[in-house]
């Protein structure tokens, strides 16, 4: 009996040894520093004097808001939204590029929105697009920073 506990243990030891042996090497290999490039574009936008109606109905806003997310490309993980008396709202989306976020001022007729994607595959220009066809914003100041 005593052999087979010895035997058995000493299989589990070299076992053990030979997984940490090849594991970290693997690890290394498939999370290499060219995997992920250190870039990304961050979309920042204020639309003024939009729609009223545009900015109140929540629950259409946070559709288009999505859909303007996919039509630039990129994919969304998770969101949450919180309302505001006055129903103004805080909404972000956790993205696999990085993530959004809307910031609405109804009183004001406005709102705050961003894009930050990482890489060079997802397009601001059609998130910009569509939430300008949606919101109808008179006035439009909006920025382009490039990080790496």
């Amino acid at each position: 009996m005593k052999i087979k506990i010895i035997l058995c243990t000493s299989f589990i030891f070299v076992a053990a040894i030979l997984i940490c042996a090849i594991v970290p090497s693997t690890i290394q290999t498939s999370t290499t520093a060219s995997a992920y490039e250190f870039y990304g574009r961050h979309f920042v936008a204020s639309y003024k004097n939009c729609d009223p109606h545009a900015l109140q109905r929540i629950p259409f806003l946070m559709k288009v808001f999505a859909k303007a997310i996919q039509s630039s490309g990129a994919t969304i993980l998770k969101h949450d939204c919180v309302e505001f008396p006055g129903n103004g709202i805080t909404a972000y989306f956790v993205l696999s590029e990085s993530h959004a976020s809307i910031h609405t001022y109804p009183e004001h007729n406005s709102c705050f929105v961003d894009l930050f994607t990482c890489g060079h595959a997802c397009s601001h220009e059609n998130f910009d697009r569509m939430l300008k066809s949606y919101l109808k914003p008179k006035n439009t100041d909006k920025h382009l920073y490039i990080r790496s």
